[in-house]
């Protein structure tokens, strides 16, 4: 069984290190453009789901296809035969994308943590881990980057070392689409100490009240300030 704490912490390392190694400019703005974005909303408004991870999903499911369903790339106006199978009819996109997050595995819309390991994990989740299972990047996200050279999965329980994954993946999508609209990024990680393994303390330090006038602290140029030099004078005499 793979261990999903652990493939979230070598996604998020991968993301860090990660370098597109192809084109993804064409394909990322017309990810973000208006229109689409706003059917995007529409679903995460609905699921919880970020609109960014919604966009790459329909990017490779069905290459952005209004037609075909963000569950496997079939037409949502039809039932599904391949796996998630049996879904639908639907009225429309936005309602076979709401299905497909909150009804099908791996169920995102149930997912709270959209930190980048996390949601990259997710979206690895959502292709599936047989790439985990063997130690390898999946190309499903890594497709398009450094991180990714050869390896596929030709079919359903066949994996091909030499077949090359010519759709762009998940991960360099992302990239791409914060660069052209910041609202694409996910949720920041914590930042955290490296030698002593703790969260660090990001909020302001706190700074001391101000300390209010009293008969034994008044107010400069007070009367009582005054008063008060009069007998520091008069005691300093003695």
């Amino acid at each position: 069984m793979t261990d999903l704490n652990a493939l979230a912490a070598a996604n998020a390392a991968r993301w860090h290190n990660a370098k597109l190694t192809r084109d993804f400019g064409a394909i990322a703005r017309r990810l973000v453009s208006p229109s689409a974005k706003a059917r995007y909303e529409s679903v995460s408004g609905r699921t919880g789901v970020p609109w960014a991870v919604i966009a790459v999903i329909h990017e490779r499911e069905c290459s952005q296809d209004w037609t075909r369903s963000l569950a496997q790339g079939d037409p949502w106006n039809r039932t599904s035969v391949h796996v998630p199978a049996g879904r639908g009819p639907f009225i429309s996109w936005e309602a076979a994308a709401v299905d497909a997050l909150v009804n099908c595995p791996p169920y995102a819309a149930r997912n709270k943590d959209w930190s980048i390991g996390e949601a990259l994990t997710k979206l690895e989740e959502y292709n599936g881990l047989g790439y985990a299972a063997r130690g390898l990047p999946s190309p499903y996200l890594w497709s398009g980057t450094d991180r990714y050279t050869s390896g596929k999965y030709v079919r359903d329980g066949v994996y091909d070392p030499d077949a090359v994954d010519q759709q762009l993946g998940c991960a360099g999508l992302l990239k791409a689409m914060v660069a052209l609209d910041p609202t694409a990024g996910l949720a920041s990680e914590q930042s955290v100490s490296i030698t002593s393994g703790r969260i660090r303390n990001s909020s302001p330090s706190r700074q001391s009240k101000p300390t209010r006038p009293s008969p034994s602290n008044p107010s400069k140029g007070s009367i009582g300030a005054l008063v008060a030099s009069i007998f520091a004078a008069l005691f300093r005499r003695r």
